[in-house]
Formats: structure tokens, sequence, C-alpha cells
């Protein structure tokens, strides 16, 4: 697709709805310069706090059970209270704030637990919420707006780490949690401002034993299981990346931290010219028409990952599984909110996220007891293996066709 198609694509838009789209961008560019400021400052933590490994691991284990478990609780009060959605995208940024402000005040292990699940609980505010916004508001470019909206979080992926580097060498690591507290509640203001008028022509909608019957029926739904199977695949492959690459590149290669964050920075950064591009293109062809290629391609560039050459080779590499790391989420979330009424939107985010963090969650345990048998390479094996069984998992499904079937 040419610049001048997409320039087209934005335009029919329209102005209101692209300030919202804008809005909605720039909150999640914010929401993720909070989740990347975590693992770069869990070192800081460990040694202030002096702990082991294991308490470490109960750190994640906090935010990730937190958001894991109230990502579909968090998508029902979202389609319940469609007029206060810009008030719970504000808390978002509330939460994550003073989840940082109790990790940075934090005695003990106790009180850093509570702060890391409050972190977690700022993803679920926003994610759920902000998906079944945009799908609400751009049902005939659902793709192209979720796409959009995960331009301002690979924008933030790639800047926040060099970001906190500079805050983390020039002042404690208390203090620079501490401080999160402050911008995180004057974003919330600025973000509930210019949201809130968005949302108050919303008509009043309660739950009712009807929606939950549609969520069921959904849970049940052979292309809603489907796309929730190819998706957790995909899940599965970028987290065995995600865990061994870094290992790879500094263990292994022998790289500095710098050139790690080289080499991260490319993972992430070649989202933001796929992912509007990508979007658009699904939207207009059909969701299976952009995801069975895009599976194979970053599946077989997984597994490239283990023989390219260390250097250019493996930069290029990178980058390329770049291009579709972020976007394939986007547009399988969009394929599962084809399928979900309207009315429950954000139920059917949460239901997805929650079907895949049951199924993703034991994905690092088994690569790394593969990694200890087979050697580091295996885990990028795995990888492209699970894509490459995702795009299998997507043959017999229908889905949405785009806009025109040329």
């Amino acid at each position: 697709m040419n610049n001048a198609a997409l320039a087209r694509t934005f335009r029919g838009i329209g102005a209101e709805r692209l300030r919202f789209l804008s809005v909605i961008t720039g909150g999640h560019f914010f929401i993720h310069w909070f989740q990347q400021l975590f693992p770069v400052v869990v070192p800081s933590i460990k040694a202030g706090l002096g702990l082991d490994d294991v308490q470490v691991g109960a750190l994640n284990s906090a935010r990730q059970f937190a958001q894991g478990t109230l990502d579909l609780p968090v998508g029902m009060l979202s389609d319940a209270l469609v007029r206060q959605r810009g008030l719970i995208l504000a808390s978002a940024l509330v939460s994550m704030g003073a989840g940082y402000f109790l990790i940075g005040s934090a005695p003990t292990l106790f009180l850093a637990l509570v702060g890391s699940g409050f972190v977690g609980l700022g993803t679920s505010l926003w994610h759920p919420t902000a998906a079944a916004s945009l799908s609400n508001k751009f049902p005939e470019r659902r793709a192209t707006a979720l796409s959009v909206h995960g331009i301002g979080a690979t924008v933030s992926d790639t800047l926040t780490p060099l970001g906190v580097g500079f805050l983390l060498v020039t002042l404690p690591w208390q203090t620079v949690l501490r401080f999160q507290l402050i911008p995180a509640l004057i974003l919330a203001y600025i973000i509930w401002r210019l949201l809130v008028t968005f949302f108050a022509g919303a008509p009043p909608r309660r739950w009712r034993a009807a929606e939950l019957r549609d969520v069921y029926a959904l849970g049940k739904n052979p292309a809603f299981l489907g796309v929730c199977a190819a998706t957790a695949l995909l899940q599965m492959g970028r987290l065995s990346v995600l865990t061994f690459l870094p290992i790879y590149i500094q263990e292994h290669l022998g790289y500095s931290p710098f050139g790690l964050g080289v080499y991260i920075a490319l993972l992430h950064a070649m989202g933001t010219v796929s992912q509007p591009v990508l979007g658009h293109l699904s939207d207009h062809f059909g969701r299976k028409a952009v995801l069975m290629p895009s599976f194979i391609a970053m599946g077989i560039l997984c597994l490239l990952l283990a023989v390219a050459a260390p250097g250019i080779q493996l930069g290029l590499v990178v980058s390329a599984i770049g291009l579709f790391f972020y976007t394939l989420i986007n547009i399988a979330n969009a394929a599962t909110m084809d399928v979900a009424g309207d009315h429950i939107q954000g139920s059917s985010f949460g239901l997805t996220s929650l079907v895949n963090q049951i199924v993703v969650f034991p994905t690092p345990l088994v690569a790394g007891y593969l990694v200890e048998r087979q050697g580091i390479l295996s885990a990028f094996w795995l990888a492209g293996i699970f894509l490459l069984l995702g795009a299998v998992v997507l043959i017999p499904l229908k889905l949405y066709k785009g806009t025109r079937k040329s």
C-alpha cells in the first residue's frame, strides 16, 4: 500500500474520530512508559531490598497475575459503564503511579508486591477499555485503529529504556519510582478531561443476564476459539523470543548492555512502520489475508534467529521480526472483536486475554527446560514452530473478509 492510500484512509476517519484516536494513542504511550519502566528498574529493586531471584520472580508474578485475572472483569465493567470509560482509562495511570510510589517506599518485599499488583491493575484498566472504545468508534476500520493505538506503545517501548536508564544513573531508584506518581496524576487528569466529552453521549447500559449469555456464547464460538488458539501460539512464540533473545545476545554473543539495547530497540521500533499498514490491509482485504502470511513469515524469521550471523545479519532478522511482533496481536484482537457483539467488545478483549494468560503462562518454563538440555538456540526453534502451528490453526477459520474481496 502506498502513502497516498494510507493518507486517504486517515482522511476518511473524520476529524472528531481522529482526535479521539490521537488521545487514546497518546495515553497508550504513557501507559507503556509505566509498563516498560518495570523491567529496567527491577535490578535496582533487587539490590536495594536485598531480594533473591525467587523474590524477584514473585514481583513479576504479582504484576502478571493482577493483569491476567482482571482483564475480563475490567472488560465487562467497561461494557457496562460506557459513559465512565474516560474515568476508567484515567484511573489506569493513577493505579500505575501509585504502584510505583508503593514500590519506591517499600521497606520490605510485601509492600513491593502490593505495588507491583497495582502496576498490573493499571495495565488491565487501560487495555480492554481502550480496545473496546476504539472497536466501537471504528467498526469499519477496527484493525487500523487498534494498530495506530499500538504505535503509541512501540514508540514508548523504544524510548522508555533510554529515559529510565538516564534517570536511574542520576537519581536514587526510590526517588525515581516515588516521583512517578506526580506525572501519573497530571496525565490522568488530562486524559479524563480530553475523553469525557467523547463518552458523555453514550447510551446508558446495564449488565443483564443476556450479556452474560452473550459472553458465554462467544466463548464457544468456533471462530473466536480458533483465533484465541492462534493468538496463544503467537504469544508463546513471542514470549520465547523475549525471554531468551536478550540472554543470547549478551551472554552468548558477548554484546554490551548498550548493544543489547540496540537489538531490543530494533524489535520494538519496526512496529511503528508496519502497524498502520498491516492494520489497514487487514481491514481492506480481510483478517486471514494478513494473519496467515504474517504468521508464516514471522515463524520462518524466528527459525532464522538460530542461524543468523552476529552483527548486521542478526540485526536484519530482528528488525524483520519487529515488523510483525506487535502488529499481529492487534489484528488478532480485531478478529476476535469482529465476532463479538458491539455491546461486549471489552468483554471479548478480556476473555481473549484470560484464555491466553492461562495457556501462555508456562511457556518460559518449557522453553527454559528445553534450553537447558538443547542449548539457547532451541528457544528460537520453539518460537518458530509455535508461529507456524498458529498459521495452521488459522487455515479453516472463517474470519472478517474486509471491505472488498479483491
